[in-house]
C-alpha cells in the first residue's frame, strides 16, 4: 500500500531552519494580488496597497506563513514523509488552517517542525494531515495545518476523520468583494516557492485531470484573507489570530473571485466563488478568527 498509515503517524518529526526576507513578503503579497485591487483608484500606489509592496511601510499578511522559507509546507513536504509514496498527479490539496501566535515579522529565522498530525480512509481517497509549527527565539510564531487529499489511495479501513462542516451561513453578507484573477497569476504566485507543475504545465494539469493549469489553493487563500483584511478588518493584519479553509473546487487564471463574508462574534465567515462559473464553489467552510 502506497501509505503506511501506522508508519507516518509513527515517523520522527523533521525540523529544521527557514528563514525570509523582506523581498519574500513582497513578492508574496504582489502574488495574491497586491496592488491591484480593484476597488482602489491608482491601486499600485494607493497607501493602503502601500503596506503590502513598500518596505519602509510593511506589514505581513498572516497567510505569509504558508510559503515562509519553504514555498509549499505540508503538501510537497508531506510526500516525502516516512510511510507515504504516492503519484503527485493524484494530489489536491483539500484544506488549510493557520493558527497565528504573534505578527509576523517582515524577516526572520526560525524552526520548523513538521509531522503526519492524521492520516485519514475516505474510501476512494486518503486525507493526510501535516502539521508544521514554527518557532523563533522568542517563542512560537504559528502552527499550519495541511490537509493532503490523495485521490485512489483509501479503502484501508481506516479512520474517515472529521465530516461534518460548518454551520451554513444565514441572511445576506455584511460584505460582498469580487477580484480578479489575473491570467499569469499562477505563475507569478509560484515564485513564492510551490513549482508543482499542476499550475503551469498544460500537459501536466491533463495528466491531472483539468483542462488547463489550475490556480494554487494557498494563492486563493491569500487573496481572500487580504479582503476580508482590507474590508472588515481595518487592513489591520495582526488582528488575525486563526484562518481555515476547506478547498471546494478550482479556480482557473484569468477568472474572477466573488469573496462574500458575515462577521461574528469574534470571527468572519467566508465563501469564495467563481463568477464566471455560475458561482461555482472554490472555498467552503472558511472562518477568519480575530481580536
Amino acid at each position: 500500500m502506497p501509505i503506511d498509515a501506522a508508519k507516518a503517524l509513527a515517523a520522527e518529526p523533521r525540523s529544521g531552519e527557514i528563514a525570509w526576507s523582506v523581498k519574500d513578503v513582497q513578492l508574496y503579497h504582489l502574488g495574491i494580488g497586491a496592488a491591484a485591487n480593484p476597488d482602489k483608484h491608482s491601486p499600485a500606489t494607493d497607501p493602503d496597497e502601500l503596506r503590502y509592496t513598500l518596505e519602509s511601510r510593511l506589514h505581513v499578511l498572516p497567510s505569509f506563513a504558508t510559503v515562509a522559507g519553504a514555498g509549499s509546507p505540508g503538501v510537497i513536504s508531506g510526500l516525502s514523509m516516512p510511510g507515504v509514496e504516492v503519484d503527485l498527479a493524484r494530489v489536491l490539496h483539500g484544506g488549510q488552517s493557520l493558527e497565528i501566535h504573534r505578527p509576523l515579522p517582515v524577516e526572520g529565522t526560525a524552526t520548523a517542525t513538521s509531522r503526519i498530525a492524521a492520516v485519514y480512509d475516505k474510501g476512494k481517497a486518503a486525507v493526510l494531515v501535516m502539521r508544521t509549527e514554527v518557532a523563533d527565539a522568542e517563542g512560537s510564531l504559528w502552527t499550519n495545518d495541511a490537509q493532503i487529499f490523495v485521490r485512489g489511495e483509501g479503502g484501508w479501513g481506516g479512520d474517515r476523520g472529521p465530516s461534518a462542516g460548518l454551520e451554513p451561513t444565514t441572511g445576506e453578507p455584511d460584505k460582498v468583494v469580487e477580484r480578479p484573477v489575473r491570467e499569469d497569476q499562477a505563475l507569478l504566485y509560484r515564485l513564492s516557492g510551490d513549482r508543482n507543475p499542476l499550475h503551469a504545465d498544460p500537459e501536466f494539469a491533463k495528466v491531472a485531470g483539468f483542462e488547463r493549469p489550475i490556480l494554487h489553493g494557498l494563492c486563493t487563500y491569500g487573496i481572500t484573507l487580504k479582503a476580508v483584511v482590507d474590508t472588515l478588518l481595518g487592513g489591520d493584519v495582526s488582528r488575525v489570530r486563526g484562518y481555515a479553509t476547506r478547498f471546494a473546487g478550482v479556480v482557473y487564471p484569468g477568472e474572477t473571485l466573488r469573496i462574500r463574508m458575515w462577521r461574528r462574534d469574534g470571527e468572519i465567515r467566508v465563501t469564495v466563488s467563481a463568477v464566471e462559473r455560475d458561482d461555482a464553489p472554490v472555498l467552503a467552510d472558511t472562518i477568519v478568527q480575530h481580536s
